[in-house]
């Protein structure tokens, strides 16, 4: 797993003279090093832990002008050689040689980097100059370089300069001769054009098309070509590689016809292959080149329109993962499963500059890569993903990558702790007791970490609270609840070891270390307390460098190649303490050699023996203490072609169980957690079928019985998140996925690994139910009660429980009898049962019936209980929301008078509880009552339950009032009900003068505050005294916040609708709106006298004299006016 972080890192390079074509043809990184090759010159840089250009080669203006601009290169395997073919079809070989000035970078330590110097070794012109042919990329092995023409055939160079001729393929299917040399075949110059060889075949493999990109994969001896025309062709080599041409033998035709390129994983033996259509296809070469899947960025609204073709595929060192570069925008990196793990293209609405829909110009980036990418390339760890933008020659983009290789290799893993690491970092998750998942960047030590870039192995303690970190050389040591490193106290010790693996065993650390001198590997034991020879509990000498590593309890798995397994046993005399010495003895218990033809393991994993079937909780714990001791008798085995098999240790058969798989975890019996939720699960993968977890069968060997595996469908992962580790004690895996974030001040986005949280706690406990094991459903779920989303889980149960029913039934809708119908019903109400047990019962029930069809709720109420039985019981326990859930349900299963009966009573309590807008939903739902919930309607869809709310009707019911209902009111006694039920409520507020309520409940509810008013004027609404008035309604409305502001605002605007003097005074006193005083006052001067006074004989309204001046002197002044 490769996820981007941080902001992408520019390297600079050198601007050329060449105006023509603007962009860098090549780029590769071998041993730490970065070769750049831009159309007239070279550079070299560091790929290592600084980015510093060590040398450079700059063509002349004479050398273009006679010779040609640079157009393709390529870098011998070694790094020593680097060959040009030019415009003009010269071929340079430059050689690159070290000087012995070191470079230094602002360090006490020297950095290791030297400068380097590269110079023309040769320039000839390629026979076929004359020709006018153009020509693809170049492959090479270690003495031979081959390229493709434009009419189709292949043109083979050594090294040394030599030119061995063009040719032609023939398809061995039909002629044991596979190789025709041209019959003017351009060789060396030792024989003129006319006068050439040639074998002759019958069948010539005869491609007219340009060849435009050559793909080596020396490993499985395989030759990719593709053509212009959008073939592609795989071809076998021999074993001396490209210098015997007669033996490329074509094997078969690949792709969809419109192939662009071309990348091939030796690990998983797939072949990427990149389309016109912006769709890449993964091909399997292990099993005939069958079609596994085909990855786009479709189904995130982007078509080939928006990114173009393919441009280039770069795989990453362990195969595990894939870099997808686009002609005209963005780079994807991709799991070989299909997840999405990073991209530069940004994922947000249709509206922004930046969607599928909308063209940003030129110079509005908000993302890297926006005009295309055209080269892609990793170094050699995997933490860095160098892209050149198309039709650059200015910069080089470098992204940042963490890696989590989980149950892969020779390092531990554990399921308290999720890490990602990156070349100097580690990115921890962090799981609290809140739901929110942090990722917490940890930075090594800059006296370890700079003497020893990059980090190579990471594992966790069982525990989760130790981690152990190995780089160049060395370990080191990070204490999770103190923050503090511990790392080797002599730095000659730590040079010694140069780790290839780490595990932990208890309070241990395991080392694997290669010794230089002797080529030989060994296994230290060093206590977490000391990191020190003298401290050193063990040397174990291994036969050779082990593949994959794994441990449980006192047993350490060790397998070497081809496939010899070695297990050890460690027993440990005396307590590990720094006052004590400990002795630590290693014993061999086990030693297996293994025939198959099948690929290496890339991971395997020790598989405890479970405790199933009908044992009681009471003996469980005693048969768990028993099996401890034993020596585990299976193990996991994961291949790297991504099969999953189990493997009996005691008589060595092995069991295939699926494939695709690219990571998995045990999880029987690696918790200590006495609360750990995973006990019943054997393991869980995760692949292209997303995660799957296995079940143990009830028999008496789990492990022997054909049926003891069980998938459980409904655990899916998003396909943006890629699973990460296991929290047993909450029942949940842990995901990560990208997220970017934008700044004004930087150029490009921020990318940010973001962890997320998904349960399993349903499958488990529909597992259990579906075993009829009831006491242990039950026991997970109260262990499980406390957690985060407890209440999502069971509500996830309950409706995958229910779904699965209404399918069955479907399928079988003329089938079922009586007897198949009441079995079918059982675990539906196991569920409910189970359900029932907690107060989230209600809630939950109700939810399920929302997100499901009407028609099918008689079943599930008939398993979870009658529908107004549950809603009275929301309604004593005053859960007035949960019980508004019902009434939708008691409508459709008893009637329209039960609902409105439920509706009414639900109405008044939740306005008692000043729940104004969900006594708006009630009110709603009650006129619309009258005229959808007819006796005789039986339309299901007036009735549809998949509401995202309680009560969500149509935008037109909102602004609805009484009265615009006069005819169904004088018809429909319940509407008389609802507005004899909101009249009282408004009376009560009024006459209490709660009017921040009293507003609340006229938007919630769209009450007719105006006819209310006209009504009510000498009754519940009067004022009796302006000035008792003024100081009340102050005290009530809290003049000094913005929402009694606006609430005042709203009632005036009422008040002046109906006229209604006193409140308008008193309202426009407290808004200060001297405005409207001032319109009322011109008109009524015995108003204004009165307000006068008031106001100035009491002392409380000293704050309003500014105002009273104000108007006083504006009256006055038009008094004034009139008089005259």
């Amino acid at each position: 797993m490769y996820m981007s972080y941080g902001w992408p890192q520019v390297i600079p390079i050198e601007q050329g003279q060449c105006s023509s074509s603007q962009r860098i043809i090549y780029l590769k990184v071998i041993n730490g090093l970065l070769l750049v090759v831009s159309p007239s010159h070279v550079e070299l840089w560091s790929s290592s832990r600084h980015k510093v250009r060590l040398g450079k080669y700059k063509r002349d203006s004479e050398s273009l002008q006679r010779e040609g601009e640079n157009l393709q290169a390529l870098w011998s395997p070694d790094g020593k050689l680097i060959a040009v073919i030019t415009s003009s079809f010269f071929l340079h070989i430059f050689k690159v040689q070290f000087t012995e000035k070191r470079i230094q970078i602002g360090a006490k330590h020297p950095s290791g980097l030297f400068l380097a110097n590269i110079f023309l070794v040769l320039s000839e012109q390629v026979p076929f100059a004359e020709k006018g042919f153009s020509v693809s990329n170049i492959v090479s092995d270690n003495k031979h370089m081959l390229l493709g023409l434009s009419d189709g055939s292949l043109y083979c160079i050594s090294w040394k300069g030599e030119f061995c001729g063009a040719f032609e393929l023939n398809d061995f299917r039909y002629d044991s001769s596979s190789v025709t040399l041209l019959p003017n075949s351009l060789s060396n110059g030792f024989a003129s054009a006319e006068t050439s060889g040639a074998f002759v075949s019958g069948h010539k493999f005869s491609r007219k098309c340009a060849i435009v990109q050559l793909e080596l994969c020396f490993l499985m001896r395989l030759l990719l070509i593709v053509y212009s025309d959008g073939k592609l062709i795989s071809c076998s080599i021999s074993k001396k590689g490209l210098k015997q041409p007669e033996f490329i033998k074509v094997e078969k035709e690949l792709g969809s016809g419109d192939v662009v390129c071309a990348s091939v994983a030796a690990e998983q033996q797939i072949v990427a292959v990149g389309t016109r259509r912006g769709i890449v296809e993964l091909y399997d070469l292990a099993e005939s080149a069958s079609l596994i899947r085909t990855v786009s960025l479709y189904d995130w609204g982007y078509s080939m329109d928006d990114t173009g073709s393919v441009s280039y595929i770069a795989w990453t060192p362990d195969n595990s993962a894939f870099a997808v570069g686009w002609k005209s925008r963005g780079l994807t990196v991709w799991s070989v499963s299909g997840c999405r793990l990073m991209s530069t293209i940004r994922q947000i609405g249709l509206s922004s500059v930046s969607s599928p829909v909308a063209k940003p110009n030129q110079d509005f980036k908000y993302e890297p890569l926006m005009s295309g990418t055209s080269l892609v390339q990793w170094d050699e760890y995997g933490y860095r993903l160098y892209a050149i933008e198309e039709e650059s020659s200015e910069q080089i983009l470098a992204f940042s990558f963490g890696k989590c290789c989980i149950s892969r290799g020779v390092s531990g893993m554990t399921y308290a702790r999720q890490v990602i690491y990156g070349e100097d970092r580690l990115l921890v998750v962090q799981s609290e007791d809140t739901d929110e998942l942090k990722l917490l960047h940890l930075n090594l030590p800059v006296s370890y970490i700079s003497q020893n870039w990059p980090v190579q192995h990471v594992a966790a303690s069982k525990d989760g609270m130790y981690l152990a970190v190995a780089g160049l050389h060395g370990l080191i040591l990070y204490d999770i609840r103190l923050k503090k490193w511990r790392v080797f106290g002599d730095i000659t010790q730590e040079q010694k070891i140069q780790c290839k693996g780490l595990l932990w065993l208890g309070k241990i650390i395991v080392v694997c270390n290669y010794i230089d001198s002797s080529n030989m590997y060994e296994l230290l034991f060093y206590p977490r307390y000391h990191l020190d020879q003298s401290s050193l509990l063990c040397r174990k000498p291994l036969l050779a460098k082990p593949m994959v590593m794994d441990v449980y309890q006192d047993y350490i798995l060790v397998t070497y190649r081809p496939f010899d397994v070695h297990i050890f046993h460690v027993k440990l005399f005396g307590e590990l303490t720094p006052s004590n010495t400990p002795d630590l003895q290693l014993s061999t218990v086990r030693e297996l050699s293994i025939m198959t033809a099948k690929s290496h393991p890339a991971a395997m994993r020790f598989i405890p023996d479970q405790v199933t079937g009908e044992s009681t909780l009471n003996n469980r714990v005693s048969s768990e203490e028993d099996l401890s001791e034993r020596e585990p008798a299976r193990c996991l085995i994961l291949r790297a072609n991504g099969e999953l098999s189990l493997l009996d240790l005691d008589d060595g058969r092995e069991r295939e169980l699926t494939d695709s798989v690219e990571l998995f975890w045990v999880t029987c019996g690696q918790s200590e957690e006495k609360m750990s939720l995973i006990e019943e699960v054997s393991w869980l993968d995760y692949g292209f079928r997303g995660m799957q977890v296995w079940y143990p069968s009830s028999g008496v060997d789990p492990f022997k019985q054909e049926d003891f595996l069980h998938l459980d469908p409904e655990l899916e992962f998003d396909r943006e998140v890629y699973p990460l580790g296991l929290l047993p004690n909450a029942g949940i895996v842990v995901g990560v996925s990208q997220r970017l974030s934008f700044s004004a001040c930087t150029e490009f986005p921020c990318f940010e690994p973001t962890p997320q949280a998904q349960t399993i706690l349903h499958c488990l406990l529909r597992h259990l139910l579906q075993r009829d094991k009831i006491v242990e459903a039950l026991r997970l779920a109260q262990l499980s009660a406390e957690k985060p989303h407890f209440s999502h889980c069971l509500e996830w149960l309950l409706f995958t429980v229910f779904e699965a029913e209404i399918s069955r039934q479907n399928i079988n809708k003329n089938q079922i009898s009586t007897l198949k119908r009441a079995a079918n019903f059982s675990l539906l109400e196991k569920t409910c049962n189970l359900i029932r047990n907690f107060p989230e019962y209600l809630s939950v029930v109700v939810s399920v019936a929302r997100k499901t069809d009407g028609r099918h709720w008689s079943d599930l109420f008939s398993a979870a209980g009658r529908s107004t039985e549950l809603f009275e019981d929301c309604f004593q326990r005053r859960w007035y929301r949960t019980a508004a859930g019902y009434i939708l349900v008691i409508a459709k299963l008893e009637g329209p008078a039960v609902s409105q009966y439920c509706a009414l009573r639900l109405l008044q309590a939740t306005l008692d509880e000043c729940l104004y807008e969900l006594a708006g939903e009630l009110v709603r739902f009650l006129l619309r009552s009258g005229r959808e919930f007819e006796p005789a309607s039986t339309d299901s869809e007036k009735l549809s339950p998949r509401f995202l709310g309680y009560f969500l009707f149509p935008p037109s019911y909102r602004r609805s009032s009484l009265d615009k209902s006069t005819s169904l009111k004088e018809q429909s006694p319940n509407v008389a009900s609802v507005k004899n039920i909101l009249e009282n409520h408004a009376s009560y507020l009024m006459s209490g003068k709660e009017l921040s309520k009293l507003v609340a409940f006229v938007k919630g509810t769209q009450f007719d505050l105006v006819e209310y008013l006209q009504r009510e004027r000498y009754g519940s609404a009067r004022l009796e005294n302006f000035a008792s008035a003024l100081e009340l309604i102050a005290q009530k409305l809290h003049m000094g916040t913005l929402q009694s502001r606006l609430d005042a605002e709203f009632l005036l605007a009422h008040m002046c609708s109906v006229k209604f003097k006193e409140w308008i005074v008193v309202l426009a006193t407290l808004l200060r709106r001297s405005e409207i005083l001032f319109d009322l006052f011109c008109h009524d001067t015995r108003l204004w006298k009165a307000y006068a006074i008031t106001l100035q004989s009491h002392s409380t309204f000293a704050e309003y004299q500014d105002l009273l001046e104000s108007l006083e002197e504006r009256l006055t002044s038009v008094l004034n006016t009139e008089d005259k």
